[in-house]
C-alpha cells in the first residue's frame, strides 16, 4: 500500500469542491486511503493543529485566507510537511515563488492524475512523512513548542501528541472552557494539568470527577453552602469554586453530571454567577472551566441525557487525545519508564527490556490505555526476580481474554481443556491478524508447535 502512516492523512485544500473530488478520487485510485478534504481555508491551521498530515495538496487562489499565506504558515510552524501546489495560475514567477517558499512541487490545473498521484508518491517516499520520522525529527519537533517544560510530566514522541501541545499552547490563555475527550486512562487529567500550567492564571488547579454526584452534592461541592442550609450545616463551605478562584476548575466525567445539575453549569458558564446552597445572594467568579469525558457528548444529547447548549458553551476550545494504540511509537518510551518507577518503588534492580516483548505488548489493544500499561507494568515488576524482563510476567494472554467486567463463568459453562486451548489459540490468532510468530509469543509456546496446532484445528474444521 501506497498510502503514508495511518496517522498522518494527506490534507486536499481547495475551494472548489470539483477539484477536491478529483483529486481524491485520483489518489485513490492509486491505493492512498487516508484522505482528508478541506474547501474552507479557515479550516486548515486549525485541523493541522489537531492532527498533522503527511502532505498538504494546496490551492493557492481561495477566498478568505489564500494559499500563499498558508504555504507559508505552514513552512514555517511544520517545516518538513511535504506541501504540493495545485493551481490554476500559469505564471512562471507564481511558480518560482512558491518553490522559494517551499513547496516540493507546483502542478497546474487541469492536472494530470498521472502525474499528481507520481508527485505525491516522491514527496511521501523522500522520507519527509511525518510517520516515517526518525528520532531526531521528533526532537525538532518537540523543539518547535515554546515552553517544552510544561509538557515534562507526557512521554511522547508521537506527531499528534505534538499537534495537541502547539494547540494547548495556543488556547491555554484564554479564558473560555476546553473540552477533552478522550478513552479512559489516555491521559486527560495531565493535558489539563498542562493547560493550567501553561494560562497564567494565578489561582490554582482543583479536580473533581462529577460522575455520581447527585444535584444536591454537585452543588454543594462546586458552589458550597452557607450555615443553616440543611440539617446539621452548622458552618459554612466555600465550595471547589471559591477555591479555584482566579485558576482553573477541571469537571472529569462531564458525560455523566445529572441534567439538573447541568443547568447550573450552564449559568455559570454563562456569566460566572452562582448561588451557595441556602444563600439567595448571587456571587461571581472568574474560575477558568476545563471539563473531561470519553463519551460522546452528542451521542447523549440525542438521548435527552446532555444538554446542547451547555455542549456549546463547555466546547469554545476543543480537543481528543488519541488511545494508546494509535501512538504505539510511544509504547518502548512508555514501558521504559514504568518499569524504572517500579524498579525504584519496588527497590528492585532496573531490567533490561526485550525487543521481543515490545513486538508482543504492541499487538495488545490496550483497551485501558496508559493507565492500563502501567498496571501492567507494576504487576509483572512486582514478581520480577532478575534478569531481562520476559513477557510471561505480563501474563497478555489472560488480559486479553479476561477483561475488566467480564462475567463470572457458571460450572456448565466451563470448556473442555481442548476447548479452551483451541479457544485460546484462535483467539491469539485473531489479536495478532494472523501473525503467527507474535502468536506463539502471547500462547508462550514455539512457532513450530503452534503451526502443528493450527494444522490439526484445520483438519478437523
Amino acid at each position: 500500500m501506497n498510502s503514508p502512516n495511518p496517522d498522518n492523512p494527506i490534507f486536499i485544500v481547495d475551494d472548489d469542491p470539483n477539484i477536491l473530488v478529483a483529486v481524491e478520487a485520483a489518489l485513490r485510485m492509486a491505493g492512498f486511503d487516508n484522505i482528508f478534504a478541506i474547501q474552507d481555508s479557515r479550516d486548515v491551521i486549525r485541523n493541522m493543529e489537531r492532527r498533522i498530515p503527511g502532505l498538504v495538496l494546496l490551492d493557492l487562489n481561495m477566498p478568505h485566507i489564500n494559499g500563499d499565506y498558508l504555504l507559508k504558515s505552514i513552512r514555517k510552524t511544520w517545516p518538513r510537511i511535504p506541501v504540493i501546489v495545485i493551481t490554476g495560475d500559469v505564471e512562471v514567477d507564481t511558480a518560482v515563488k512558491c518553490m522559494k517558499i517551499g513547496a516540493m512541487d507546483y502542478i497546474l490545473k487541469p492536472f494530470d492524475p498521472d502525474r499528481l498521484v507520481k508527485s505525491v508518491k516522491q514527496a511521501l517516499d523522500g522520507g519527509q512523512a511525518l510517520g516515517r520520522l526518525s528520532s531526531p525529527r521528533h526532537q525538532e519537533l518537540f523543539a518547535q513548542i515554546k515552553k517544552p517544560a510544561a509538557f515534562s510530566a507526557i512521554i511522547t514522541q508521537d506527531s499528534q501528541m505534538h499537534a495537541i501541545f502547539h494547540y494547548v499552547e495556543a488556547v491555554a490563555p484564554s479564558p473560555q472552557p476546553v473540552l477533552i475527550f478522550g478513552e479512559t486512562g489516555v491521559g486527560k487529567e495531565l493535558i489539563g494539568q498542562c493547560i493550567h500550567n501553561l494560562s497564567g492564571r494565578k489561582g490554582k488547579l482543583v479536580k473533581v470527577n462529577v460522575a455520581g454526584l447527585d444535584d444536591n452534592m454537585f452543588s454543594d461541592t462546586l458552589f458550597g453552602h452557607v450555615p443553616g442550609a440543611f440539617t446539621n450545616a452548622q458552618n459554612a463551605r466555600p465550595g471547589l469554586i471559591l477555591q479555584a478562584s482566579g485558576g482553573t476548575l477541571m469537571l472529569d466525567e462531564i458525560g455523566d453530571l445529572a441534567l439538573s445539575s447541568q443547568v447550573k453549569l450552564l449559568r455559570l458558564l454563562q456569566g460566572g454567577d452562582y448561588l451557595a446552597l441556602g444563600s439567595d445572594i448571587t456571587r461571581h467568579s472568574d474560575t477558568r472551566i476545563i471539563a473531561s469525558t470519553n463519551q460522546d457528548l452528542w451521542a447523549l444529547e440525542k438521548q435527552g441525557k446532555f444538554r446542547k447548549d451547555l455542549i456549546y458553551r463547555l466546547s469554545t476550545h476543543t480537543l481528543t487525545i488519541p488511545p494508546l494504540r494509535e501512538r504505539i511509537i510511544d509504547l518502548p518510551l512508555l514501558l521504559d519508564r514504568f518499569i524504572c518507577q517500579a524498579a525504584d518503588e519496588l527497590d528492585k534492580p532496573v531490567p533490561d527490556i526485550p525487543k521481543s516483548l515490545i513486538e508482543t505488548m504492541e499487538s495488545y489493544p490496550f483497551k485501558g490505555n496508559i493507565r492500563e500499561l502501567k498496571s501492567m507494568v507494576y504487576d509483572a515488576m512486582s514478581r520480577y526476580q532478575g534478569g531481562s524482563i520476559s513477557a510471561d510476567l505480563f501474563n497478555i494472554a489472560a488480559h486479553a481474554d479476561h477483561g475488566a467486567g467480564a462475567p463470572m463463568l457458571s460450572s456448565h459453562d466451563l470448556p473442555t481443556l481442548k476447548q479452551a486451548s483451541d479457544a485460546l489459540v484462535e483467539k491469539a490468532m485473531a489479536h495478532t491478524g494472523g501473525n503467527q510468530t507474535a502468536a506463539a509469543k502471547i500462547l508462550g509456546i514455539s512457532q513450530q508447535a503452534l503451526s502443528k496446532r493450527l494444522q490439526k484445528l484445520r483438519k478437523e474444521v
